[in-house]
């Protein structure tokens, strides 16, 4: 079976989509085209029903994506094996990680790891944590650095190095500003700018608030850290923020709560082979462990 036309079958089957499929591999459409029609002459199946420009996957295509999954991941864990045997750490590294780590975490970690490792070709994807978890888990992605779950199910396996103080700020004219100390209650009067309602972040915050039986007025929300501190800055509501986001622009707000931390580490697959790569890269992680 051609390894490039199952690569082609996941592409499609997780877009619905040839054109978007085409655009992720850097291909034409007529190419996925020809590749899908390939694939379902040589198992004599049909895995995708043509409707209109619209593609839905088969009940045949449904059986194969799983086991298109496992053949792909078992390849790419030989090859890594095989390359390990060189003791080289090149070749590529496929990482997933959040906006907020990305932009605050990562930059010194990539730098050394670029200058130490020139050989290695990085493949850097910007998801949301809980997207990357399933980037993960299904092999597209060999390392993810994000927020953790309160519970990562094997095979997956999650590995603390931050923990990241959550404080509640406001901008310096707000009304709660010139309130101190403030309770829950009272903050759940006011408007609100959450993250994301299926963000890890957000259910550390909503907890506190479920835990007294309160309901904050969430106004708007998004997973991004930064469109949140600047919303929260012109005075549109309060939030949720690291506390290293804290500027001239934020003041945080007396709250009488326990101290709200979020864990911040990387996730592997355990039962895929690591790359030399990616081995070399968790050493680097965890000697900046606990770093702020």
């Amino acid at each position: 079976m051609d390894l490039t036309h199952l690569n082609t079958f996941v592409a499609a089957a997780e877009q619905l989509s040839f054109s978007l499929a085409a655009e992720q591999l850097h291909v034409t459409q007529p190419a996925v085209s020809k590749r899908i029609s390939a694939l379902e002459q040589q198992l004599g199946v049909r895995l995708f029903d043509r409707i209109n420009r619209d593609i839905l996957l088969t009940d045949a295509g449904k059986a194969l994506l799983p086991r298109a999954y496992r053949l792909i991941n078992e390849l790419k864990d030989t090859q890594r094996a095989l390359h390990n045997l060189e003791h080289q750490v090149s070749g590529s590294l496929s990482l997933a990680t959040s906006h907020h780590i990305g932009l605050h975490r990562l930059p010194p970690i990539l730098r050394e790891f670029t200058r130490r490792y020139p050989e290695v070709q990085l493949d850097i994807r910007f998801l949301d944590s809980e997207v990357a978890y399933e980037e993960v888990l299904q092999g597209r992605c060999e390392l993810a650095i994000i927020t953790l779950s309160p519970h990562t199910l094997p095979p997956l396996a999650a590995h603390l190095l931050w923990n990241d103080e959550l404080v509640f700020v406001a901008a310096k004219d707000h009304p709660l500003a010139e309130q101190a100390p403030l309770t829950l209650s009272e903050l759940a009067s006011h408007p609100a700018i959450f993250p994301g309602s299926h963000t890890f972040t957000q259910k550390i915050a909503q907890q506190l608030f479920d835990q007294q039986g309160l309901v904050p007025c969430i106004s708007m929300s998004t997973n991004y850290m930064e469109t949140i501190k600047m919303m929260v800055s012109i005075g549109l509501a309060w939030s949720v923020l690291p506390k290293t986001m804290l500027d001239t622009e934020l003041i945080q707000l007396d709250v009488q709560t326990p101290s709200l931390l979020r864990p911040l580490g990387y996730i592997q697959h355990q039962q895929r082979t690591a790359s030399n790569a990616v081995n070399a890269f968790i050493d680097i992680l965890h000697s900046y462990k606990n770093a702020e």
